[in-house]
């Protein structure tokens, strides 16, 4: 039977008995691994397990593993939202639209309501209140700003560099094999194209234009042009992973390039684009045009102001007749 005739939906029992007996076979790979590293699994699972244990233990330890437990599932958060921004070959979430520019954009509209950045912790960063007294050195400023947010940045795109490894291993793994690349490999297929279209320019359209262009800087340059690719946002980049795994560069020349250039330079040109964008007078001048549009201004106008006044007042701590304090989350909708 061809393997790509294999399908749920065509032969269900037998693709599931192949898929059972798959199973097994990488299972006991797996193991037969894990046994040749038993001391490096050990290790690790000491590791992980002491942590876990001393958090049921009452002691002066507590406190401080409770800090950074939470400290580390908020970096896993952000690091695994921006796997699924970059993984799956241009189709993943746009996490950074969805999650972290909203979040940048909530610290910076409370920077400057507040007029300073020591947000008491908790309920920060879950939910963000203004301080009873601003502190000097986190006045609301736009090294501030980007300081307060450079964690979830940096952990997002690292997490975008991650993603972008399943493209390299999978290019560097049909490289190494000598075979052609399955039907079900597009990009690969589609990138031996590109190969065979460079030798024929007069048939290349623009986006293949641009496609050869990344392959040639890749190749060409190494490091450095795969660091220039990953420091802009790049919707090609994906080409660039095939094109490295192709190629066969050494895996940390291509994801130390990944990692520094999303992590550290795109990361801080986008937080940068965010916070000039949300700031009080951009904010203020942009109200001011729309206000002037003929006909519609003024509607337009009045709900974006009364939205920000009501995100404004939702910054301060309220108390009610017991002395309970509420505490409001900036939302951005």
């Amino acid at each position: 039977m061809d393997v790509h005739s294999l399908a749920v939906w065509k032969h269900p029992i037998l693709t599931l008995d192949y898929f059972c007996k798959e199973v097994v076979c990488l299972s006991k790979s797996l193991v037969k691994k894990l046994i040749c590293y038993k001391l490096y699994v050990l290790l690790a699972l000491l590791v992980i397990s002491t942590p876990i244990i001393l958090l049921y233990i009452e002691g002066p330890h507590l406190p401080i593993l409770i800090w950074a437990k939470s400290k580390v599932v908020w970096c896993l958060y952000w690091l695994g939202l921006g796997v699924l921004s970059s993984v799956g070959f241009g189709t993943g979430l746009h996490t950074f639209l969805l999650y972290l520019g909203p979040h940048i954009t909530s610290v910076t509209l409370a920077a400057y309501e507040c007029g300073g950045l020591n947000f008491p912790e908790p309920p920060y960063p879950e939910q963000i209140i203004c301080p009873d007294e601003v502190d000097s050195a986190w006045i609301a400023s736009l090294w501030n700003i980007m300081l307060k947010v450079r964690v979830e940045a940096m952990m997002w795109g690292a997490g975008t560099a991650l993603g972008e490894l399943p493209p390299y291993f999978m290019a560097r793994a049909a490289r190494l094999s000598g075979r052609p690349p399955d039907e079900d490999k597009e990009d690969l297929i589609e990138f031996e194209e590109l190969l065979k279209k460079e030798k024929h320019p007069e048939t290349m359209t623009l986006v293949d234009k641009s496609k050869l262009f990344v392959e040639r800087l890749v190749k060409k340059v190494g490091f450095f042009g795969i660091l220039a690719c990953a420091s802009i946002p790049n919707p090609l980049f994906d080409l660039a992973g095939i094109t490295c795994g192709h190629f066969l560069i050494p895996f940390w020349t291509f994801f130390g390039a990944t990692l520094l250039g999303k992590a550290a330079i795109k990361m801080s040109i986008q937080v940068l684009f965010v916070v000039v964008a949300f700031n009080e007078t951009l904010i203020a001048s942009v109200l001011d045009i729309v206000g002037k549009i003929p006909g519609v201004g003024k509607k337009l106008q009045a709900p974006i102001t009364t939205f920000l006044e009501n995100q404004k007042q939702r910054l301060h701590a309220k108390k009610d007749s017991k002395g309970t304090q509420y505490t409001y989350c900036c939302e951005i909708v």
